[in-house]
């Protein structure tokens, strides 16, 4: 993988930790993360060695606080310059974080996102295109679009997948105003696990390498599928799953399966 200038990336047993480091400002994005965000995630299609992925920030205040406003909406404006995503007319309009998750970018293997501390605004681009979140007991979600004069618009529109829709609404419209706890969040089944703080990486690193042992085809195939049984309807997802699990088969690792069930392998579970 390539030095990145604003994510820290470690590799290890099949399993990539992908850290937001920008702690100074929360971990907000700025251009330079959009781009190596976007070059991170389609990278990752290559990349056989990794089978499962870590999202978090560096630190323990944030995960992220959405776009870098000090790099966006500062003195570029007051210079009367055009903003990150602006052009000539509104039908050119690039939205600034368009590119920054792994779905938009194609990437169909898991994404666990391990959030530490604030996720707003712009942090919900990747929120909502993660298989699922792990919070620690300290973190927040709010978008605080609407309290400084802007639309919320993208950011909840993600979120509306994983959220019930007065939640995301209330959210959306009360902005800066109030803050989702980790146990509210996970009361109303954003998050699926919260955590003391010290127990944040582990708990992702559980979660990664059981996930990271089984076949990848069969891992990728299972993500592709529920994803798009969220956005179809219901006949036309379940049509569509006799190609899921025909791509998503492969004849070596349903062998190994097999032999291990019948040699009595069980993993060791746990219960949540």
């Amino acid at each position: 993988m390539p030095d990145y200038q604003t994510l820290l990336y470690d590799e290890q047993n099949g399993v990539a930790w992908v850290t937001l480091n920008r702690p100074e400002v929360h971990n907000a994005f700025n251009a330079q993360m959009q781009r190596e965000l976007h070059d991170l995630w389609r990278g990752l299609r290559r990349n056989d060695d990794v089978r499962v992925v870590v999202l978090t920030g560096a630190g323990d205040k944030a995960f992220c606080t959405g776009i870098d406003r000090t790099e966006t909406m500062g003195a570029s404006v007051a210079a009367g310059e055009r903003t990150v995503g602006a052009a000539s007319t509104p039908f050119m309009f690039d939205d600034p974080g368009a590119n920054i998750g792994p779905k938009s970018c194609d990437l169909w293997k898991p994404v666990i996102a391990a959030v530490n501390g604030m996720a707003c605004g712009g942090a919900f681009y990747m929120l909502g295109e993660v298989e699922f979140i792990i919070a620690a007991d300290h973190a927040t979600f709010f978008d605080p679009h609407v309290t400084y004069g802007m639309t919320a618009a993208f950011e909840p529109m993600h979120m509306l997948q994983k959220m019930p829709f007065h939640e995301i609404m209330r959210l959306s419209l009360l902005g800066s105003h109030e803050r989702l706890s980790a146990k509210r969040a996970y009361e109303i089944a954003l998050v699926s696990e919260v955590v003391p703080q010290a127990q944040l990486r582990p708990a992702a690193t559980w979660a990664a390498d059981a996930i990271a042992s089984a076949p990848p085809v069969a891992v990728q195939g299972t993500v592709r599928a529920i994803w798009a049984a969220r956005e179809l309807s219901r006949s036309q997802a379940l049509n569509l799953g006799y190609a899921f699990i025909g791509l998503g088969t492969n004849r070596e690792s349903i062998q190994q399966g097999q032999a291990a069930f019948a040699a009595g392998k069980r993993p060791q579970w746990k219960l949540r």
